[in-house]
């Protein structure tokens, strides 16, 4: 199974563009990564600049809408993520535990989901997807 390990950095909602993280807190966090990947489960991972330096584009009325960041009605954001492939959401919960967060991190756990998740129906309009998945990872 894969999860996506999801840091969310209170405060980073109104971060100013071009913020970085302390040096002390990333070097913790390469420690981290590391053990990850030396436990053979890390499959992804990326850090994400702040809503400051994005966009959103939302379709209320089924046009898109497009928004500028920073987004005055956000409460959280994702700073960042991991993608792990483990055995069970409790082993998924140990190792985001074992993450040397500060007090003002959050780390959700979501499940991937996977073609053999959805009925056959879903998959017959998915037809195609798993290649794109393929495609996009040898680029």
């Amino acid at each position: 199974m894969r999860f996506m390990m999801l840091m969310i950095p209170a405060g980073y909602e109104t971060a100013q563009p071009g913020t970085m993280p302390d040096p002390a807190a990333v070097e913790a966090m390469m420690k981290f990564n590391a053990d990850l990947q030396e436990a053979g489960i890390l499959r992804e991972l990326n850090g994400l600049h702040p809503p400051s330096m994005g966009a959103r584009v939302s379709f209320a009325d089924g046009k898109p809408v497009v928004t500028d960041g920073p987004f005055a009605e956000t409460k959280e954001v994702v700073g960042g993520y991991w993608i792990i492939e483990v055995g069970s959401l409790q082993e998924a919960v140990e190792w985001a535990c074992r993450c040397p967060g500060s007090p003002n991190e959050t780390i959700e756990i979501r499940r991937i989901q996977e073609m053999e998740d959805f009925p056959e129906d879903v998959k017959k309009a998915a037809a195609g997807f798993e290649e794109m998945q393929k495609r996009s990872r040898m680029q």
